[in-house]
This record gives structure tokens, sequence and C-alpha cells, in this order.
């Protein structure tokens, strides 16, 4: 199933089946995952409030090719803002939960400019991170990444940042907010060019902003994301990112905790 055909099952439908074709090795891509539960907050909050902000944790593996359960359900609406909460469940037990502010604009005179695109080669200049059957995850199929900043996980040579472009390999009919949260996922945690070798590694939390007016993309276009390391030790690492359109403007920002066992 593509993204698209996910995202409109999961809408209308509590119970989900996510292919094995989606997975991250024994558990389901969490930008997916995220995904699908942002979609289902987004249905049932009212019209004119784009997401904000959201928080997700994830509890546990989503097991590919087994029904999950995705649920949402509003705990405030307000004014401007609606907030919500969703989660997927499966075999009885939760999987993953997230809370998410939904706000409409509203009249101010505080105006910031966004932070600036950082200087990155052009696509077509940058390493591709190909699709290989039991080499890279099966959700790269899906998504293309290439490398514009930092190293490739496990080449031992560490450093702080990692990033590049990405897109989806077949091009939606349009790019959603929730093609925007699975794409910002994408990206392995940036503390695995200092293995040397493998080791898993999983997102614990993750939290992320998106900013409205959203910039204009289109299906076909790239985004540019960069993560850098705040730090890490003793099996875990503290990572914040920001996206941007290729014309370099900010899309979203993102923070991660992330586990490793190695």
């Amino acid at each position: 199933m593509t993204f698209d055909e996910l995202l409109s099952e999961s809408a209308v439908e509590s119970s989900v089946t996510v292919p094995a074709s989606w997975s991250q090795g024994r558990a389901t891509f969490g930008g997916l995952t995220a995904a699908l539960v942002f979609n289902r907050m987004a249905s049932v909050v009212a019209e004119g409030r784009p997401m904000r902000s959201m928080q997700v944790s994830f509890v546990g593996p989503v097991k590919p090719d087994a029904p999950v359960v995705v649920s949402a359900e509003i705990l405030r609406e307000g004014k401007a803002v609606s907030q919500a909460s969703g989660r997927i469940d499966q075999g009885g037990q939760p999987q993953l939960v997230a809370l998410a502010s939904f706000g409409g604009g509203r009249d101010s005179v505080v105006q910031v400019e966004p932070l600036q695109a950082p200087e990155a080669p052009a696509p077509k200049d940058c390493k591709p991170l190909p699709y290989i059957k039991d080499v890279t995850p099966e959700f790269t199929r899906h998504i293309e990444m290439r490398w514009a900043f930092g190293h490739m996980p496990f080449s031992g040579q560490g450093g702080r940042e990692m990033g590049g472009w990405m897109q989806f390999r077949e091009p939606p009919e349009k790019l959603t907010d929730a093609h925007i949260v699975a794409l910002i996922d994408a990206w392995p945690p940036a503390l695995l060019p200092h293995l040397k070798t493998p080791a898993p590694a999983s997102s614990l939390s993750w939290a992320l902003d998106i900013m409205h007016p959203r910039p204009d993309i289109r299906p076909g276009d790239w985004l540019l994301y960069r993560a850098t390391i705040d730090q890490a030790g003793a099996g875990y690492g503290h990572t914040q990112a920001g996206i941007w359109s290729s014309r370099g403007e900010l899309v979203a920002t993102s923070r991660q905790t992330v586990t490793v066992f190695g």
C-alpha cells in the first residue's frame, strides 16, 4: 500500500494493517505510524486549525503485517486552539501515544524571521541512499534520501550533524502535513556515524513543530533536513533538526531523544 492509501484508510477505519514494505527492522517505520496518528487527530479538529506542535512517545514497536487500532480524541476546543490526543494500540497494548496542538492564526505585533537554511549542495550532487533489499530499511523503497551533511551510519567517523535532501520516490498528489511528518522521521539517528558496526537504535520521544502559514511545497519538491547532536551518553542521544523547502523556507523543527544499543 502507498502512503496515501494508508492515510485514507486510517482516516475512516480504526483498524489498519501496515504491510512489511513499511518496516524499519523489527518495527513499522516510526514516521508512518506518527503520520497515521496525526492524520486521525487532524480529522477530529475544527476546520482552519493546522497542527502547530506535536509530541510523540514511541511506547513500543508497532509490528508490520498485524492490525493496529488508530484512535484520537479532542481534549479541549478553545476559541483558537484545539488540544488533541491520539494513539496506536496493537494486541491490546499502547504502542504510540501523541499529544498535539492545533491553532488558527491571530493578529500579532510579533514578527521574527525564520531560521535560515544551511548551505547545501543540490540534490543531484549529493550521494543517494539507495533501497537495497535486506540491507537498508524496507521503508526506504518509498522515501529517497540524499546525503548533504555528516557521515554515513556505522562509518565510525563521528561528527555532530547529519542530513540532506528527502522526498517520496513516488510523489503524492498533494504534499500534506502528514507527508511532512513522515519525511522528517525518515533519517537515521545522527548518533549512528559514531558506531563502527551496526547496532539497534530507536526514537524514544519526538517533538515536532510545523510552521504556518506553511511554505508552498509541490509534491515533487525536495525538502532539506539537518540534525545536530546536543549531547549523547549512557545509551541515549538528544538531537534537534530543522527542515527547509528547496527555496530555503523553514518548514518545521524537530527534537528527538534516541536510544542506542552500542
